[in-house]
């Protein structure tokens, strides 16, 4: 095993231990990098599970679940292709376009692209000015930042549903009293 450091664009030093030990083929700045890449997909994760609201799956069996998961990501793939398209004619990287603004951008654009009365040079116009609101909510580059895994939100104050609805029977003074803090 050995093990490398790198400074992140002057905010902090990172230890990397690894089992490359080819120093030469795989330098410090390229395990880096590599790392960061990690990172990128842990945030693909995110846009999927809260940005596209797929945290909590509505299907009751095992083949209705595989097919929503399936349309999700099939949403997800056609998204990061439009983002795609707009970061290229804008020479932008894929890291800089940010997945929930392109959302939020072809919500907003989804009613004048799906009418079937617009012809193809109005398509192309709308589609054009579709990719203009998607780079126009640039990433601001954070290195370095630190991402804890908290949730913000505070949970609501009630218990699980564990049995069937009209089985369930509430203690009307459950929530009403609070532990003091010591």
């Amino acid at each position: 095993m050995a093990g490398s450091s790198s400074q992140t664009e002057g905010k902090r030093q990172d230890l990397t231990a690894t089992t490359l030990l080819d120093s030469s083929a795989y330098s410090a700045k390229a395990l880096a990098d590599l790392y960061q890449q990690r990172w990128d997909v842990e945030l693909f994760f995110r846009d999927i599970k809260t940005t596209m609201g797929m945290d909590v799956l509505r299907c009751k069996t095992p083949d209705m679940v595989m097919k929503e998961i399936l349309m999700y990501l099939i949403v997800y793939n056609a998204i990061r292709l439009l983002m795609n398209t707009a970061g290229e004619s804008a020479n932008l990287a894929r890291r800089q376009i940010s997945f929930k603004a392109s959302v939020q951008a072809l919500r907003q654009w989804e009613p004048a692209l799906s009418r079937q009365d617009v012809g193809s040079k109005e398509r192309r116009r709308l589609m054009a000015a579709l990719y203009e609101a998607i780079i126009g909510n640039l990433q601001i580059e954070r290195p370095g930042r630190h991402e804890p895994r908290c949730v913000k939100r505070r949970p609501k104050p009630y218990g699980l549903l564990t049995t069937h609805r009209h089985e369930m029977t509430e203690v009307p003074h459950r929530y009403r009293y609070r532990a003091k803090a010591a």
